[in-house]
């Protein structure tokens, strides 16, 4: 009968001591490069994945704490207000029911460094909130830890998630410009792909996006009987890629009459670059965008806008969690959205 590999045979293996095999794995104290990597080789040949923290806080009780899995880049997610505010109601949510929340930086953006990964294999977690999109080594020291994991905005087959009615939110958003006569629109998206990679799409189909609202906000606009001229995807939601996408659609659609962004942000950068091309918003062309963030710097503007319940949709996720760490089994909830109509969206020009 096969046994599970011992922090004890690691050490054995790599000819150290005890002591310097378990500081290998949690970073508690120095050592040397060479030896931590002579640790790390040992384990995985042995097929030791590192001290399991379930049992451990098993034998202390649950750490009472929620891992809160965001971007590898934090400045970045700092930068967006749906982020801020997603996490503004999971930590206000945690902090009602007395649990400590801890932030790991996860993301597939740019790769992970040892510390990102190092807190996902170690770190106390009783469950987890997933953000943003994690690394497959991520995934797989999550199912090995038995950390449940709560997705937001990325639905798992049988696992809990919780996100928006975006199909519907982006047909609401498409009937109210084919009501006011536009036939030709540009479409700016969120990330087509994990690489990030930023450039046209081609309207009539041919590659799909990776994360599913993104592909329910292209549907919605589809639903409500509009064409998309052109597509462009973006490589994140920032305004300057909303200011690079706009141009690249203008010129590649002069004949758009309205412009469409996957999140306010970009939105706004496509409104600015509009404005660098001597168009009026909206007599020239009308502005929309998904969210419903405030952006007072717009002057003003107030963006038309599919708003979503940001924060209570970090509220329910930290509920969910919370439960599927004490044992409980939530279920996952599509919340609905609403259509604002602001200054950015008008008539088609004749």
């Amino acid at each position: 009968m096969s046994t599970r590999a011992t922090l004890t045979d690691v050490a054995r293996t790599a000819n150290v001591s005890l002591s310097t095999a378990s500081i290998a794995f949690s970073g508690a104290g120095p050592i040397a490069a060479a030896t931590r990597e002579r640790v790390l080789a040992a384990a995985a040949a042995l097929g030791y994945a590192g001290p399991n923290p379930v049992a451990a806080s098993l034998r202390r009780g649950h750490s009472k704490i929620i891992g809160v899995l965001v971007g590898q880049d934090l400045r970045v997610n700092f930068r967006d207000p749906v982020a801020v505010q997603t996490l503004a109601g999971v930590a206000s949510t945690l902090g009602d029911a007395a649990r400590g929340m801890l932030l790991v930086p996860s993301g597939s953006d740019a790769g992970q460094d040892r510390t990102g990964v190092d807190l996902v294999r170690h770190g106390p977690m009783d469950a987890a909130v997933v953000l943003h999109q994690i690394t497959p080594e991520t995934a797989r020291i999550l199912r090995e830890r038995q950390v449940p994991l709560v997705w937001v905005d990325r639905p798992r087959r049988g696992e809990i998630s919780v996100r928006v009615q975006d199909r519907a939110g982006m047909a609401a958003l498409g009937e109210h410009l084919l009501g006011l006569g536009h036939r030709h629109v540009g479409l700016a998206t969120m990330p087509w792909s994990p690489k990030r990679q930023r450039g046209p799409i081609d309207p009539r189909g041919g590659s799909s996006p990776r994360e599913r609202y993104v592909t329910d906000r292209l549907a919605g606009i589809r639903d409500a009987g509009l064409m998309p001229a052109a597509i462009e995807t973006t490589a994140r939601s920032l305004v300057e890629e909303g200011i690079r996408a706009g141009h690249a659609l203008l010129d590649r659609a002069p004949q758009v009459t309205a412009l469409v962004g996957f999140s306010d942000l970009i939105a706004a950068g496509l409104l600015l670059a509009a404005q660098e091309r001597g168009l009026r918003v909206p007599e020239d062309v009308s502005v929309a965008g998904f969210d419903g963030v405030d952006l007072p710097w717009l002057g003003e503007h107030r963006l038309t806008s599919i708003v979503q319940p940001i924060q209570e949709k970090g509220e329910y996720a930290a509920q969910a969690a919370i439960m599927l760490a004490d044992g409980g089994r939530p279920t996952s909830v599509a919340l609905e959205c609403d259509l604002r109509i602001g200054t950015t969206t008008g008539p088609a020009p004749t």
